[in-house]
Formats: C-alpha cells, sequence, structure tokens
C-alpha cells in the first residue's frame, strides 16, 4: 500500500483539474491510501526567501500559515501527484506558491519517493506543457523520484470539457497502475504471482 497525495492546484471547484484527481483516486484507492487536498483550501502565503528555516528550532517557517499541515501531510506520503491546470505556461498561483514552500530543510524528512504530474490547459499548442514539464522533470532527477507517468490534457477550457475525451480514463489508469506495480512488486518479492 502506498499512501499517495494529490495537491489539487485549481481554485476552480468541480473543474477539470479536479474531475482528473478525482478520477485518479478512484483509480488508486483500492489498495492505497489516497488523499486529495485542494490547495485553494489552505492559507498559504509565498515564500519569503529568508532562509530563517535552515536555522531555526524545528526548521519552522517564520510564517504561520496553514503550509505547516502540507508539511504534516507530506511527511506522511509515499507518492506525490501534482495536478493543475496551465496558467500562462505554469502551474496555478496557488499550487507555486506551495511548491516554493517546499524550500526548506523540512523536506529531508519527507519519504517521497514518487512523483506523477496532470495536468490541463484550454489551449491546444503542441508544446502547452513543455515548460512544467521541464520542471517536473528536473524535480525527479534533482531528488532522485521515479517519474510514475503524466496525464495531460489539451482542449479542455470550461468545467466539464474533459468529460468528452479519455483525460479520465488516462489518470485512472494512472491511479490503477500503482497498485498494480505494487503487486508485481509484492509478486517478485515473495515468488507468487500476481
Amino acid at each position: 500500500m502506498s499512501r499517495i497525495t494529490v495537491l489539487i492546484g485549481s481554485p476552480r471547484r468541480n473543474g477539470n483539474t479536479a474531475l482528473l484527481a478525482e478520477s485518479f483516486e478512484k483509480g488508486a484507492r483500492n489498495d492505497n491510501d489516497v488523499e486529495l487536498l485542494r490547495v485553494a483550501d489552505y492559507r498559504i502565503n509565498p515564500c519569503l526567501g529568508c532562509n530563517a528555516c535552515y536555522s531555526g528550532e524545528g526548521h519552522a517557517c517564520v510564517q504561520k500559515d496553514d503550509m505547516a499541515l502540507i508539511y504534516q501531510r507530506l511527511m506522511q506520503t509515499d507518492t506525490l501527484i501534482i495536478a493543475s491546470p496551465v496558467y500562462f505556461y505554469g502551474v496555478s498561483a496557488q499550487l507555486k506558491a506551495l511548491i516554493d514552500r517546499l524550500h526548506t530543510p523540512l523536506r529531508n524528512d519527507f519519504h517521497i519517493k514518487q512523483l506523477g504530474l496532470i495536468l490541463v490547459g484550454a489551449a491546444s499548442l503542441p508544446d502547452l506543457f513543455d515548460p512544467i514539464v521541464t520542471q517536473y522533470r528536473m524535480t525527479c532527477r534533482y531528488f532522485g523520484l521515479e517519474d510514475i507517468g503524466m496525464v495531460l490534457v489539451r482542449d479542455a477550457k470550461d468545467a466539464g470539457d474533459v468529460l468528452a475525451g479519455d483525460g479520465l480514463r488516462r489518470a485512472y489508469d494512472l491511479g490503477a497502475s500503482i497498485t498494480r506495480k505494487e503487486k508485481r512488486q509484492d509478486a517478485i518479492g515473495t515468488g507468487k504471482e500476481g
């Protein structure tokens, strides 16, 4: 069983990003502990860049906001999924603020081994996701995280647009692949077929 946290970066409730994240959760929940965190529901200030967390007691941030709750969840997470709409070729401001707050020694207490990415954009440009995917791959490489896959959905501007393509199925399959992978590893480790 993997402990999975899905960070939903869209400020829009029940939008395309949320639908994809929920489909992922359905695929993953049978044999995993999955928690969906809607970032906009938390008060997360931007990083001040003061580096006080590097020298302060317990590496606590000087800002007293809801990021402390996010840190606690990430300390219990094995697999992290980033889900966001594309805003000007980047993730949402809410999600970016959270990501920037991971510039802290507290991340040394995280047990995250795997990272996945779910993106949805209104445009149909072939390179729509390239800036985010580049950052994602660099993050995987820098932290030695396993890239478990990406679900990239174009042409989805209005809420519900993802209902018309294969994005929901692909998100579900990504979630289900975590269960299948772990079952395969268990079977290999025990000599049993799964």
